[in-house]
């Protein structure tokens, strides 16, 4: 038991130090499944309005999502009423089948680059919503209830002045 502790806070501690950490937070997917009309929205207020930063779509998923790949709405609102909205598409399995992403059990986390040297000019609250937008094929309405997702998060890193 005095092991456990041990790594577990040792795995805490290493998690913990990465100093260009803007933002992380993920939010739960009731029963494991996602609902085509919920937004999982996240808000944040960034301090630095001048540093560049890398942000990620955080993916949690196990062995009942049923696709190799994965389209996104995701949308960016700024303090200033400005408005951004992407549809993405993500891969999350190879050729074979085998889910993409890091995990050793049947639950695999997926980091998606979303957008890459963004700078968030102006002071205030913004805010991200994600909505899954997976159709089977030939049909025009959206899968009712993706199974199989777990978690969706939002990882915020500041550049590397050296990037």
């Amino acid at each position: 038991m005095r092991n456990i502790l041990g790594l577990l806070f040792v795995s805490i501690a290493l998690i913990s130090c990465n100093d260009n950490l803007v933002f992380n937070q993920y939010k739960s997917m009731p029963n494991a499944e996602w609902h085509k009309d919920s937004l999982v929205k996240f808000e944040f207020s960034p301090i630095d309005t001048i540093s560049r930063n890398n942000v990620y779509i955080n993916l949690r998923n196990n062995n009942d999502y049923g696709y190799s790949n994965l389209f996104l709405i995701v949308g960016i609102d700024f303090p200033n009423n400005y408005k951004v909205v992407d549809t993405l598409e993500y891969e999350m399995a190879d050729v074979d089948g085998k889910f993409l992403g890091e995990g050793l059990t049947d639950l695999k986390e997926n980091v998606l680059e979303f957008k890459s040297n963004v700078i968030f000019p102006t002071t205030g609250t913004y805010n991200i919503s994600i909505q899954q937008a997976m159709r089977e094929s030939g049909e025009v309405d959206g899968i009712t209830s993706l199974k199989g997702v777990t978690d969706v998060g939002i990882q915020i890193e500041k550049m590397n002045t050296n990037e």
